[in-house]
């Protein structure tokens, strides 16, 4: 993902104080464990995971990622039942 379009995910997340907690909780999941051990040393999901998630969303790797959808998706996974 771009700078930018962080940028962007991240600045929508904030307007939206009910979706920081699954946020927060989905960026967790997706974060490799011992990501410090590899480039770009960032706490972010893996390429392979975000290519994946770009071809199943939109149908091409080469889509740019729409903040709204992001925050669709949060929403969704909000109103999923947790695990017990």
């Amino acid at each position: 993902m771009r700078p930018s379009a962080a940028a962007r995910v991240v600045a929508a997340v904030a307007l939206h104080p009910s979706l920081w907690v699954v946020a927060l909780r989905q960026w967790r999941r997706t974060t490799p464990a011992g990501w410090w051990q590899h480039a770009p040393f960032l706490p972010v999901p893996s390429s392979q995971y975000v290519r994946f998630r770009l071809i199943t969303q939109y149908g091409s790797v080469d889509h740019r990622i729409e903040a709204a959808d992001v925050l669709n998706y949060l929403s969704w996974c909000k109103q999923q039942p947790r695990p017990a």
